[in-house]
């Protein structure tokens, strides 16, 4: 009897940990919105409004201009091994009048539900991490693709890697 209770409470906190990483819906994968409230913020600072006819997969945005940033399994923590290519978008951020668009990436291990909210963690990190380097956080958007576009379709630990990422978008 106390394992089947366990068992349920371990599955409730599943389910609650699931859902708080899938809160900033209209910040998720296809997502639209207008305006921010005071729930989609991160640390304080508003997640600032979508700019219409501006997708991460649009032809308006340059996929390219940075090097990923990649993640450990089941980690949203940025490595210091990372930290200097967050300085270097963090760099232009500060001197280019363009928004970016972060997405959240993970390998095909986990649900599709755990791996949106894994995926929209890792973007609010590189987010965040680029604020605290200086870069203005009104112009900086996330967005998160969970394992959906892995960046290797293979399914070995060296695809898994590559998979666990967070890729920047510059709007053109």
């Amino acid at each position: 009897m106390k394992l089947i209770r366990l068992l349920s409470v371990t599955a409730f906190s599943l389910a609650l940990l699931t859902f708080s990483g899938c809160v900033h819906g209209k910040n998720g994968a296809g997502g639209s919105g207008s305006g921010a409230s005071d729930s989609d913020s991160v640390n304080g600072m508003a997640l600032p409004e979508r700019q219409d006819g501006v997708s991460f997969t649009g032809s308006n945005v340059d996929r390219n201009k940075f090097r990923p940033i990649y993640f450990g399994f089941d980690s949203h923590e940025i490595s210091g091994e990372e930290r200097g290519k967050i300085e270097e978008v963090a760099n232009f951020m500060k001197s280019a009048p363009n928004n970016l668009i972060i997405a959240g990436f993970t390998d095909e291990r986990g649900t599709p539900e755990y791996n949106r909210g894994l995926g929209e963690r890792r973007a609010q990190a590189v987010r965040e991490a680029l604020i605290r380097a200086g870069a203005d956080g009104s112009k900086i958007q996330t967005v998160s693709f969970g394992s959906e576009m892995p960046a290797d379709s293979g399914s070995s630990e060296g695809a898994w890697a590559k998979n666990r990422r967070a890729e920047f978008g510059v709007v053109r």
